[in-house]
């Protein structure tokens, strides 16, 4: 690998990329997409990563306000599709490309250079300051157009040997770390550079090849955001339902005395003679069955991050053995903040800020932030996120609480107001209705309504099968049935029962079908775009407040 950064590198300065160069990186997770990044930074270009599945009218946005002067990208298809909304004349090199355009033929290119003066790769990155850009990687843009954050060479290095060598315990000698998440999203980013750094065996996956991967890379370690985590109760749930019989009433059975019993353990009081003896063979009956069916049988445990983890998710998979360390940071941050360690672990908070970075909280609640890992800035742009003092303001609501743990509240600008007065945080309810394996997505509306109501996208597959529909019903038929709007509103409002009482759900809206990246509402970090959501789904929205039907 070092060998290819080298050559890539090479061949990079070859094509007069030179220090501050901006050069677009375009593509699924694979092992040529770590050579590439790190040949950008090896040469003192600035690497700008863009997911694979961005809109079309997002990625021309990006390139045109990065100018980048080469872009790498996954195939030559991609090449065409990237061609269309970049400017004319840069250059575009394709993974898959077997031709002169491709990555083999450009990599050969810089190997031949770096063979013939393997000096010029040393004194490619000697010229390179800890203070100068490293990854220009842009915001999700879930409220507006995306902001470029500048992350330095020292913002990205200092975050990830931070957060490693203080989160990383308990595993093993030679341990196994696994990759699904994408590298244009910063926490991978920086997750990859902190896998290389720790000395793990270090595998890279996607999203379809998950499973397979799996069972082949059994991980110790494996950091995914909690949408993961709930897919993956889901399948369980699903499996076990779709198996029938008597297995369709254990498996349930078996997660719910896991999640009682780490409540008591962690909670208190400890458990009792009952709850132990129950636990005792949900173990042996399910539990213990749960890990080497997943491939997760060497597991140490989960990290979570990007989005709020409901805490009864978190201790399910605690109590099926599978511990989850959540953490907190944002992109303007490289992106860690805080982390729980699984030696310290507190459930329901984001854990303590790493070494070196330090957090305060402001008068109306903001989370703010100072430290190595925080960014120059957002490029092109004058609005400032910084307080007067230096400190970058987060834009989310939390608290601290006397052991130094910190927990997230809500986004700051997504808080609204009822009718009568209350303010709601959206992701508290929406975090707790995603328990529900029923529920596939969900976004919480209600500004100055009088109460919330959720807009949600069923699990149809679990949702046939407990209401006994044929799976030739579409999913438009299905959020129009009466029957099937009156189980999701008894499963959404049971999720939210212990809330506060103007906190509770009672109003759904049904979606037949998932929000999208491709229709523009979702973001690709998986972030549903509100204001997107609100105006595509206004009329449903309303009808759901006077009684009426769910819709498409």
């Amino acid at each position: 690998m070092r060998d290819r950064i080298a050559a890539l590198a090479c061949a990079l300065y070859n094509r007069g990329i030179a220090l501050g160069d901006r050069v677009a990186l375009i593509s699924n997770n694979r092992l040529d997409w770590i050579a590439a990044d790190l040949g950008i930074l090896a040469t003192g270009g600035v690497c700008v990563p863009i997911f694979a599945t961005s809109a079309a009218d997002q990625l021309e946005y990006i390139l045109r306000d990065c100018e980048p002067k080469l872009i790498f990208v996954e195939t030559p298809e991609a090449a065409i599709r990237v061609g269309a909304l970049a400017s004319h004349g840069i250059p575009i090199i394709a993974f898959d490309d077997e031709g002169p355009a491709g990555l083999k033929a450009f990599e050969a290119s810089g190997a031949a250079s770096y063979a013939a003066d393997p000096k010029r790769f040393t004194h490619l990155h000697e010229a390179i300051a800890p203070d100068d850009l490293a990854v220009l990687i842009y915001t999700s843009g879930t409220t507006g157009q995306p902001k470029g954050v500048m992350l330095t060479h020292d913002n990205i290095a200092s975050n990830a040997v931070d957060a490693w060598t203080y989160g990383l315990v308990n595993i093993p000698e030679g341990g196994v770390g696994l990759s699904v998440l994408p590298f244009a999203h910063i926490m991978e980013h920086t997750n990859m550079i902190g896998f290389i750094f720790s000395g793990l065996t270090y595998y890279v996956t996607v999203p379809d090849r998950l499973l397979a991967d799996l069972s082949e890379a059994r991980p110790h370690v494996m950091c995914v955001v909690p949408r993961i985590l709930e897919r993956v109760l889901a399948g369980i749930a699903g499996r076990a339902r779709a198996a029938g019989g008597l297995r369709a009433k254990l498996v349930p059975w078996a997660l719910k005395v896991g999640l009682r019993r780490a409540k008591a353990m962690i909670d208190g009081p400890p458990p009792s003679e009952g709850l132990r003896l129950e636990y005792a063979l949900a173990q042996r009956l399910v539990l213990r069955k749960i890990r080497p069916a997943l491939g997760l049988d060497r597991l140490c445990y989960f990290v979570s991050g990007s989005a709020p983890l409901h805490r009864d998710i978190a201790l399910t998979f605690e109590g099926a053995g599978m511990p989850v360390c959540e953490g907190y940071g944002l992109t303007e941050a490289s992106p860690v903040v805080s982390f729980n360690r699984v030696i310290d672990n507190r459930y329901g908070t984001a854990g303590k800020p790493i070494p070196r970075v330090m957090v305060r909280i402001a008068d109306d609640g903001e989370i703010l932030v100072r430290g190595p890992n925080v960014m120059k800035g957002y490029y092109k742009r004058d609005d400032s996120p910084f307080t007067p003092d230096g400190w970058l303001k987060t834009g989310d609501v939390g608290v601290l609480d006397a052991d130094g743990y910190l927990s997230i509240t809500d986004r700051k600008n997504e808080l609204f107001k009822t009718s009568a007065g209350k303010f709601i945080a959206p992701s508290r309810l929406e975090t707790a209705i995603k328990r529900s394996v029923y529920v596939s997505q969900v976004m919480i509306v209600g500004e100055a309504r009088s109460h919330p109501a959720a807009l949600a996208a069923p699990n149809w597959p679990l949702v046939r099968k407990e209401l006994g529909i044929g799976e030739d019903v579409s999913g438009d038929v299905l959020a129009a049935r009466p029957d099937v709007r009156e189980f999701m509103r008894r499963e959404v409002s049971a999720q939210t029962k212990e809330l506060a009482s103007f906190e509770q759900v009672r109003t759904v809206a049904l979606l037949a079908r998932e929000l999208t990246m491709e229709d523009g509402e979702i973001s690709p970090t998986m972030k549903i775009r509100r204001r997107v959501v609100e105006r595509k789904y206004g009329d449903l929205i309303d009808a759901a407040y006077t009684g009426g039907a769910g819709g498409p």
